[in-house]
């Protein structure tokens, strides 16, 4: 695991709910609130490990719950249940391929809103549920599927920039000594 990975992915995930909380102009021209959270664990899914999309699953659902109405706490397990199986089968998954990752997004931001409006209503919260709230969930599951790629390629160029890549070893052995002769052996 690449601590600086995980530190940019931390760092992100605090500066979008921040911003998100903020910045009322796209909650007003879409009649949304759009979250980032469900992309950025694809992201953090498809290429870290387990402790990285459990923290951000925590850290994430903690800041954005703060800045919510939900009860604190509540948006952890719907991140939890949208990045463990991706983490588990990111073998299996093209990640590098843009229409995989807006699938994956538009998935991710369908289910994590879901998953905590059940968790809300299985809790005995009193929502206001409607037309207006299909028309919400619809905008964060667009939302999400075009922030996706657009976050994998932000973060790609951040590791890229910012970080370091190892210097791969070379196959060759310098102390090693090759004996060659005419005859087999």
């Amino acid at each position: 695991m690449n601590l600086f990975q995980t530190i940019s992915i931390l760092l992100f995930a605090f500066f979008a709910v921040f911003g998100e909380a903020t910045l009322g102009a796209p909650r007003h021209w879409l009649g949304a609130q759009v979250d980032l959270l469900p992309a950025l664990m694809i992201y953090t899914a498809l290429n870290t490990g387990a402790t990285t999309v459990a923290l951000l699953a925590v850290l994430g659902g903690i800041w954005f719950d703060t800045f919510s109405a939900n009860p604190l706490g509540i948006s952890i397990l719907p991140l939890l249940v949208v990045g463990w199986p991706v983490t588990l089968r990111r073998d299996l998954i093209l990640r590098d391929l843009p229409f995989a990752q807006f699938v994956l997004g538009a998935a991710a931001s369908a289910v994590v809103p879901a998953l905590t409006l059940l968790l809300l209503l299985s809790g005995g919260a009193r929502l206001l549920l409607g037309w207006g709230t299909l028309w919400q969930w619809l905008v964060m599951i667009a939302v999400g599927a075009v922030a996706t790629p657009f976050i994998f390629s932000l973060m790609t160029w951040c590791r890229r920039t910012l970080g370091y890549e190892p210097r791969p070893e070379p196959s060759f052995r310098p102390d090693r000594e090759i004996q060659r002769s005419r005859r087999k052996l």
